[in-house]
């Protein structure tokens, strides 16, 4: 086909997309013939190719992050531990604004803005899907128990958790300060599932000194850190964790905590 040796890498990595006639050659290469198969792989083909919602964030979040999201679209099942903030998608906006203004600082509008606008644009998206991704949340109590943007903020939106600890396609539960030291407690994480089971999970860690988007056969990308090849750091050992913890936990206990959470807010 007449490709460079650094095309072919572009394409593997997924750094560049592929023409569907070069996907036909290469499907009549590999023997694929069954017309199911060859017509969604080039339905994917055509996707890829078109320009993506995230695209008009790039440059206001990390390239890790937006690759976290667009993965996070393909997902079917979401495991989310956060040991002090509220995750993203369960954010009000007074939340995440204050939790913005705090983090990047008050002289950074446009950053701040975009980063609003882009964490709004998630939630809407992914709330909006049919079938809804199946998101599961480990929260510290500390995440419900800080007054982030002051008391009137934070109530807000412990009601806002109480309400999409209701819903069906949401899993909230709280790991209680009687739970002590736990492993993983300094590091915020998601693990990805996917409906195919030949996509392995992806883990997306957001620690600010090691944001990482990591498979179990290594990291697909990276910031800031770097990951060492014999770190036991992958999607399934983080999803043992995720298990673990959650047995520690439970639904009463957990509206408990909010409950208490909110009257402290109140008093």
């Amino acid at each position: 086909m007449s490709w460079s040796l650094s095309k072919l890498i572009r394409i593997e990595t997924g750094s560049v997309t592929i023409s569907v006639n070069d996907l036909k050659a290469l499907l009549a290469h590999y023997g694929l013939t069954a017309s199911d198969t060859v017509n969604d792989l080039i339905e994917m083909s055509k996707a890829s190719r078109a320009t993506s919602w995230l695209s008009t964030y790039k440059g206001i979040a990390s390239d890790v992050f937006l690759q976290f999201l667009g993965h996070e679209e393909a997902a079917i099942r979401s495991y989310s531990f956060q040991p002090i903030l509220v995750p993203g998608l369960l954010q009000t906006d007074e939340y995440a604004t204050a939790v913005l203004r705090t983090i990047r600082g008050p002289k950074d509008t446009k950053r701040l803005d975009g980063l609003r606008e882009l964490r709004i644009a998630r939630q809407e998206k992914v709330f909006a899907r049919t079938p809804a991704l199946e998101l599961n949340y480990l929260l510290d109590e500390s995440v419900v128990r800080r007054a982030v943007g002051g008391r009137t903020i934070m109530k807000n939106q412990i009601n806002h958790l109480i309400d999409s600890y209701q819903r069906d396609d949401i899993s909230i539960r709280i790991i209680p300060f009687s739970m002590g030291m736990y492993r993983s407690i300094r590091v915020p994480y998601v693990v990805l599932e996917f409906r195919n089971p030949t996509d392995n999970p992806i883990l997306y860690l957001e620690h600010p000194q090691r944001e990482a988007l990591i498979r179990e056969d290594g990291p697909i990308d990276q910031h800031d850190a770097e990951v060492d090849p014999g770190d036991p750091t992958s999607p399934p050992t983080y999803l043992q964790i995720f298990t673990e913890l959650r047995e520690h936990t439970s639904e009463v206990q957990t509206l408990q905590i909010l409950e208490g959470a909110l009257a402290e807010m109140d008093s």
